[in-house]
């Protein structure tokens, strides 16, 4: 999602001579990142990126991130927030009616104008206790712009499971394999399909789990070619790229 309305009508603006100079200057300055003391917002990210600076929640204050995505809402129809706890919500609503809330991804939801979806994204999980990171994936990649399949609940334990819908997999441009405890989806996923596989670790498992290390770890020396590993929990990460590759299998630059 690329807007650059902003700069166009700025230097239509300077054209037609209705704002000057030194006021064009500042408009395009703001253009590239407006510095609001405690935070540089990056509006230049949706020219470079696609898409505009993802809010990160966690360790903002309320104040903060309603400032923040009041700021943002006003330029972009579309925006996402992660790591949102669900008393942060209202508050945030008050200034931004329009604004949603998804308790299992953690994540608010701003999507004024939808990006038609494109290509076939598989997002799968483990177990249900990680569809929190997977669903974090599923929606960052959704309002991107991408189709996104989701397969939950089909991890090693009951492999069967994962057999059935094998078919699905082919089909898709690049598959998220998101899992926790010792993190074996994402390796046996990658020696049976031939797609690019996008490991999650989670922190989910008893003991020496290590709050995600074990899963990691075990997706970071799979045998299987073709995996690459993002960071624990990192759903969101996990889901940009998937659209980043998915877009170029659609032969979109």
């Amino acid at each position: 999602m690329i807007d650059i309305s902003v700069f166009f009508q700025t230097l239509e603006d300077l054209w037609n001579q209705k704002i000057t100079p030194q006021e064009a200057e500042k408009q395009l300055r703001q253009l590239l990142y407006e510095d609001l003391d405690f935070v540089k917002i990056d509006h230049h990210r949706a020219l470079r990126k696609g898409f505009p600076e993802v809010v990160f929640c966690q360790g903002k204050t309320q104040e903060q991130i309603i400032t923040i995505l009041k700021k943002m809402s006003k330029q972009y129809p579309n925006l996402l927030a992660t790591r949102v706890q669900p008393d942060q919500f209202q508050p945030v609503q008050k200034e931004i009616p329009d604004i949603k809330y998804d308790a299992t991804a953690r994540m608010l939801i701003l999507e004024r104008k939808p990006i038609e979806k494109k290509g076939f994204i598989s997002i799968i999980s483990a177990g249900t206790a990680d569809l929190p990171v997977a669903e974090e994936a599923a929606l960052t990649a959704e309002i991107a712009g991408s189709f996104v399949n989701r397969i939950y609940d089909i991890g090693v334990a009951g492999i069967h499971r994962l057999f059935s819908h094998l078919d699905q997999l082919w089909q898709s441009n690049v598959i998220v394999a998101v899992a926790g405890m010792e993190g074996a989806l994402p390796g046996v996923v990658s020696g049976i399909v031939g797609r690019p596989v996008i490991a999650v670790p989670t922190s989910v498992g008893y003991g020496a789990y290590l709050q995600g290390l074990s899963a990691l770890l075990t997706m970071l020396n799979s045998c299987s070619p073709g995996i690459a590993t993002v960071n624990i929990d990192n759903g969101f990460g996990a889901g940009y790229l998937a659209h980043l590759i998915n877009q170029l299998a659609e032969g979109e630059k």
